[in-house]
């Protein structure tokens, strides 16, 4: 494990939101109430959840800005967490809730859903910051894709933001040696 486990589990599900938007090639995958339950169980958040459209549209709403924080250069990003936190009022505190230990929360487990998801990616991308590991985040380098990418392995080496990114890749490029014999 690179991060702890709360700033691991942020920016799994911040990218993975920021990737459900429509892109060239990909449709929107965020577009009815129980894909948003599902998102949600999926990634264990806790706290209210309205389940509502208005929820829905909120949360949607909130993947571009989460895109610039995770695709931004280090002193942007800095800019934009330091936004979102002071714009949510953020007190970080550690919490112990279910089969989850310590980890932080800066918002009242009240607070409507789409803060809860911008202020704990800003407090992971803290980490991130800190560490000056800002590179672990990047865009998928499919020519046609514009996913972002979280490179949480040893080596440094995931390039594509799926599977399927990284085959399609790994075809052309078969492809490409076999015209070129």
């Amino acid at each position: 494990m690179v991060f702890a486990h709360d700033t691991e589990a942020a920016l799994v599900s911040a990218v993975e939101l920021v990737n459900t938007a429509e892109e060239p090639d990909q449709p929107d995958t965020l577009t009815e109430i129980a894909q948003l339950a599902e998102f949600l169980v999926k990634h264990r958040f806790t706290g209210v959840h309205a389940g509502d459209a208005a929820e829905l549209d909120a949360v949607r709403a909130l993947r571009a800005p989460l895109r610039r924080m995770l695709t931004s250069d280090r002193d942007n990003a800095v800019r934009l967490v330091n936004e979102t936190l002071a714009q949510h009022r953020a007190v970080p505190q550690l919490v112990r809730h279910g089969d989850i230990d310590y980890h932080i929360h800066a918002v009242p487990p009240d607070a409507a859903l789409p803060v809860r998801i911008a202020v704990e990616t800003a407090m992971a991308m803290i980490d991130l910051i800190r560490a000056d590991e800002m590179s672990r985040l990047s865009v998928c380098a499919d020519s046609n894709c514009e996913g972002v990418v979280l490179d949480l392995s040893r080596n440094r080496s995931r390039r594509y933001c799926s599977i399927a990114c990284g085959n399609r890749n790994a075809v052309a490029a078969y492809r490409a040696r076999k015209v070129s014999r």
